[in-house]
């Protein structure tokens, strides 16, 4: 019999806004059950978990994964009731954090981001974003690499929207050769990078290591301005890395983002530079 430890969800983050929600979808599990005459020790053999899992999911601190509200409804003949709340909780198994970042990203007509130490997130394909969480210590639990690589590639709605946002990305030339998850992963990542840098609202670019003047020693930048004029932004090393929204740091984060991009590599260049690096694997 399965535990549940990767396979029934996950545990619910105490105080996020999603927890009543998880809680109700938890009773509502628990009134399906009791209604097909079912003990939770028999539902959770039927499901194949224990009963333990089958109580957490019921009391509401642990998100139940879409796929097993899904046979959760047929087993015990919900008649949808169970169905009705898979999406929502797709959405819930995601971290807080990362659910606040997407829903940002979904606003954004325009992001400048600059990544240092490894590609960015919107930019990643699953091998290469699993293989960073894999690399990390102490080692992380593989039902977490699963949920944080998830909620990563949920992320990347953001190449879908239409009308679409504008996107400009630098990436310093070492992410682009440090070979996370080994020579294939990277050929795999640096391939999808030319794909998505042909993309008209993409301006992707590279920026050299053996630049001299470097506006970005302050590490990370983002910013995401959105159509009411109003704008978020942080930077690893400014603001002790807090997100800001006030004209006056939202200039300073655009003013060395600027700068990063004039000393950058050009866009056509930079899916040069990215082709011989492939070329080189």
């Amino acid at each position: 019999m399965n535990d549940g430890v990767d396979e029934a969800g996950w545990d619910v983050e105490p105080g996020d806004e999603i927890e009543p929600v998880v809680q109700a979808v938890g009773r509502l599990l628990k009134v399906c059950r009791e209604g097909a005459g079912m003990r939770a020790s028999d539902f959770g053999e039927v499901m194949g978990y224990g009963e333990d899992m089958i109580r957490k999911m019921e009391r509401g601190t642990r998100i139940p994964r879409p796929e097993f509200l899904d046979r959760a409804d047929q087993i015990l003949n919900a008649q949808g009731h169970l169905r009705e709340f898979m999406e929502e909780m797709r959405k819930a198994r995601y971290p807080k954090k990362v659910r606040e970042l997407a829903e940002m990203e979904g606003r954004a007509v325009e992001m400048l981001l600059y990544s240092s130490h490894n590609i960015h997130g919107l930019l990643q394909t699953p091998e290469y974003m699993t293989a960073l969480y894999e690399v990390r210590q102490p080692p992380l639990a593989q039902d977490v690499v699963e949920r944080e690589v998830a909620a990563r590639m949920a992320r990347k709605s953001v190449f879908e929207r239409d009308p679409a946002p504008s996107l400009s990305f630098v990436q310093e030339q070492v992410t682009l050769e440090r070979p996370i998850g080994g020579k294939m992963v990277l050929c795999r990542q640096l391939g999808h990078l030319l794909e998505v840098g042909k993309l008209r609202n993409v301006s992707l670019q590279v920026m050299p290591t053996d630049r001299e003047e470097h506006a970005g020693m302050h590490g990370l930048i983002e910013v995401l301005k959105f159509a009411d004029g109003t704008a978020i932004g942080r930077s690893e090393g400014a603001f002790n890395g807090r997100p800001v929204s006030s004209p006056r740091d939202l200039r300073i984060l655009e003013l060395r983002y600027g700068m990063i991009r004039a000393q950058a590599l050009t866009p056509r260049e930079s899916l040069a530079f990215i082709e011989q690096a492939l070329g080189r694997l």
